[in-house]
């Protein structure tokens, strides 16, 4: 186990380290930025009305799903474990000053995820039942035609599925689990049935199903996730204009 651990961690270290991933994030962010001339500050008004309801009809394309429930179904996998349970640990281990570099990476990040889902969208295609199918693993295998881009298609889908146990699944059911345990007394054990049970009924029904779901989840914790932070902030504002000088 004591092995496991020292590769695991060597592993951690090279890809999370200083040479590898964050200047590959921060890079690309930076670069693309540029590249598209900042469009996440120049339509970033337009963005969310598309965001909350209004389609553009300018292509005469249709979707699957609405852009309102694409949108709450990408958020579904961010609020929670990305914004809640990573900000806190990422804090707890680097300090106030890490809180500055997410929101730089954040900013700069705008413009990376507006390259995947424009990427998504412009190789997208429709399978045998005449359903819509897209994200990397497409837009790697059809933008790049040769032997290369199935290559890291093939190696994105199967790193996804990985993935999904050790950032995705595992992390996000221990948090539950463990504060229903800690704060309430439930038992580990019926939350993993309770959580295997609503997550197969959502995910057996395909994207509709999934769209449905997060439509109406989504924006009830973002309410509650938002809420919550304002009201923490609210009773303890004498205490901001430390913790903006400790973060900046």
């Amino acid at each position: 186990m004591e092995t496991l651990q020292r590769n695991l961690d060597f592993v951690r270290d090279l890809i999370w380290g200083p040479w590898l991933l964050i200047p590959l994030l921060l890079g690309t962010g930076i670069f693309l930025t540029f590249r598209l001339r900042g469009i996440q500050f120049r339509l970033f008004t337009k963005a969310m009305s598309l965001g909350f309801g209004r389609r553009s009809r300018a292509t005469g394309e249709k979707g699957d799903i609405s852009s309102f429930a694409a949108m709450s179904t990408a958020l579904a996998a961010t609020v929670g474990t990305g914004n809640i349970v990573g900000v806190a640990a990422a804090m707890s281990i680097g300090g106030p000053g890490a809180l500055f570099w997410m929101w730089v990476t954040g900013v700069l990040g705008m413009a990376s995820k507006y390259s995947e889902a424009f990427l998504g969208v412009r190789f997208r295609t429709r399978d045998a039942k005449g359903e819509i199918s897209g994200g990397p693993q497409y837009y790697l295998f059809r933008g790049i035609p040769n032997g290369f881009g199935k290559f890291l298609s093939l190696f994105f889908a199967i790193a996804a599925v990985l993935a999904s146990f050790g950032i995705g699944n595992m992390t996000q059911g221990n948090a539950i689990a463990s504060n229903l345990e800690h704060t309430f007394n439930v038992s580990p054990v019926i939350t993993a049935v309770v959580l295997a049970v609503g997550t197969g009924l959502a995910l057996l029904g395909g994207i509709q199903s999934i769209a449905k779901v997060t439509t109406y989840m989504v924006p009830l914790m973002i309410v509650l996730y938002i809420g919550s932070g304002l009201y923490i902030i609210g009773v303890n504002f004498q205490g901001i204009p430390e913790s903006l000088r400790l973060i900046l």
